[in-house]
């Protein structure tokens, strides 16, 4: 329906509910917007999956765990090691998805936030749809919540996108049993998957994070490729300051730092303190850097 029999529309039904009331005719209740939509979060979605350069990237986080996998039973000769991730593979299969991301969370997965986010604002402002969809009409606020609901369901999606296929491969390649831990103790198979679960939602989260950092990014240019560049920029710094030991002090306020504190979910019983420690931080970034994209995009002037 285009604009003008949009306003055609909204002028005659008032005509008509006038005249339903002077002839004493019954009238159904009056329209309401909906309070609640999830058209334009589905079409966000839509728009996510169905860019080919998303599709590619997908493809290459699942052929990490797969690669791994393979090379791991190619090469192993002991099957009864254990200790740590890599080493532990051949012991159980969703080991596999585990070493995994420890592999992927250091460049591959936020590589994906980083282009995802880069496109959020930035890529709508390059292709001068930004101010179509505020005429639609739709609030900067809610237009910036959606994006952000949009990135943190893309973040699980990449990490799914690691864990299903390497669980797979893993389980295929070394079956599936009771699985230990890194403490020495055996979780049952059913506790294992719970683990894994455990994981992929730490991971999401923190990934989450980092999409808040590059939304905000992205509002601060039309450049969607320099958006990208400018969070992983900032990913590669926070890896480089972690390794600086002088710097131990700033390491509780790096995403990064926090990152790998998923493998305390692999110890019996859980080591709480660093995950929660992650949490309340991923918590803070999302807080922080989706306010000031808010302040940011809230006063922009929109002209593409």
């Amino acid at each position: 329906m285009s604009v003008a029999e949009g306003l055609d529309q909204a002028a005659v039904a008032p005509s008509a509910a006038a005249s339903g009331t002077a002839t004493g005719l019954a009238s159904g209740p009056a329209y309401r917007p909906k309070p609640f939509s999830t058209r334009l979060f589905r079409s966000e979605m839509t728009l996510i999956g169905g860019r080919r350069r998303n599709q590619m990237g997908l493809l290459v986080l699942a052929a990490m765990p797969i690669i791994m996998a393979i090379a791991t039973k190619l090469t192993a000769s002991d099957h009864r090691r254990g200790g740590d991730l890599m080493s532990s593979m051949t012991t159980n299969g969703l080991f596999v998805p585990l070493a995994a991301f420890m592999v992927e969370m250091t460049m591959f997965l936020p590589l994906a936030i980083a282009m995802l986010s880069g496109d959020s604002i930035a890529g709508e402002a390059n292709l001068g749809t930004l101010r179509y969809l505020l005429t639609v009409p739709v609030s900067r606020t809610r237009l910036l919540a959606v994006k952000f609901a949009s990135l943190c369901a893309g973040a699980f999606w990449g990490v799914l996108t690691v864990a299903i296929p390497g669980a797979i491969i893993g389980i295929a390649l070394f079956g599936f049993g009771p699985m230990p831990t890194l403490s020495g103790s055996t979780l049952s198979a059913g506790e294992a998957v719970g683990r894994l679960v455990l994981v992929c939602l730490y991971l999401t989260a923190g990934l989450s994070a980092l999409a808040a950092v590059g939304l905000f990014i992205s509002t601060l240019t039309e450049q969607p490729i320099g958006a990208s560049v400018a969070v992983m920029i900032v990913t590669i710094v926070s890896w480089i300051l972690v390794g600086v030991p002088q710097l131990s002090w700033l390491h509780p306020w790096l995403l990064v730092d926090h990152w790998m504190a998923f493998q305390e979910f692999l110890r019996d019983p859980i080591a709480w303190d660093a995950p929660l420690a992650g949490l309340r931080l991923f918590a803070l970034y999302a807080v922080v850097f989706w306010t000031l994209a808010w302040a940011r995009f809230s006063g922009k002037d929109v002209t593409s």
